[in-house]
């Protein structure tokens, strides 16, 4: 049954143009084609992102907070109480009108004291401005350095400049060695953001940020397995043109820069309307 959906998956139809098989992407002559297992190099190498990422955060982050003057709000502690807590931990953190009178009872707090207890509570989980601020240097970081090797993979390419190049004798197109690790280290960098999303600052938009992560894994694998390699490259780089300037938007919010904060948003709406709305869908 494996074998059979493994023919099927890789029927060549499916990925090929008419009169080719996978034969005709076997290396020779020099040539070299995007193939499937080297997608696996992929997976020790984000688990390495994680570890970079916590010593960028530890050893960098930090001190550069420190220099922007992050600062914490002072927080109220909840009071310890075994009843509240309990109905915290397994039950909810949002407790209807009923609940609150309910444990009110139990606790011999009074309501009041209850729905006081649960804001401070819910405020002692909410992540530190700290931790806010160090995810969006590590990722300001990444896609920064992202756009900078991309555009240096592509820049003296003819098909960045000549569409049609993209296709030329698609998909008998050698593989060039900068195109490789571009693609392993954007893939790489994605599965890491995945591993490690569970840890990070949950937001409102947890779901929805899985789907990006698992969608974008996706979209990546298949161009490789397809050969996509140069068109490939070129979308990579359009994306991360504009992500960094978000994530510095970011961490100038956390750093209390407003100003700064607001200009460069400004820029990087441009820059998103231009590469992900013009660029992208019409050329």
């Amino acid at each position: 049954m494996f074998q059979t959906l493994y023919s099927y998956f890789w029927w060549e139809r499916l990925w090929l143009p008419a009169n080719l098989t996978w034969a005709d992407l076997e290396d020779r002559d020099g040539r070299v084609y995007a193939k499937a297992s080297d997608l696996y190099i992929t997976l020790p190498l984000a688990f390495l992102f994680l570890v970079v990422r916590h010593l960028f955060e530890t050893y960098v982050a930090t001190p550069l907070a420190g220099l922007l003057n992050v600062k914490e709000k002072v927080r109220l502690k909840a009071t310890p109480n075994a009843v509240l807590e309990k109905f915290y931990a397994a039950t909810t953190k949002h407790p209807k009108q009923a609940d609150v009178e309910m444990l009110s009872k139990k606790s011999g707090c009074t309501v009041r004291q209850v729905e006081r207890w649960f804001r401070r509570r819910r405020n002692q989980d909410r992540p530190s401005l700290l931790k806010k601020f160090r995810e969006a240097s590590w990722r300001f970081t990444f896609y920064l350095i992202a756009f900078i090797a991309g555009m240096a993979v592509i820049v003296d390419k003819p098909w960045f400049y000549d569409l049609r190049e993209v296709w030329k004798g698609y998909p008998i197109q050698s593989m060039l060695p900068s195109q490789y690790w571009y693609y392993m280290i954007e893939l790489s960098f994605y599965w890491s953001l995945l591993f490690s999303i569970a840890s990070d600052v949950k937001r409102k938009d947890f779901k929805e940020q899985i789907i990006h992560h698992v969608a974008t894994i996706i979209l990546i694998s298949f161009s490789w397995f397809a050969n996509y390699i140069r068109a490939g490259t070129l979308i990579m780089a359009l994306h991360d043109s504009s992500d960094y300037l978000l994530e510095s938007a970011k961490m100038f919010n956390y750093a209390g820069w407003r100003n700064t904060c607001n200009n460069i948003f400004i820029v990087f709406a441009a820059v998103f309307i231009i590469t992900r709305l013009v660029i992208l869908p019409f050329w």
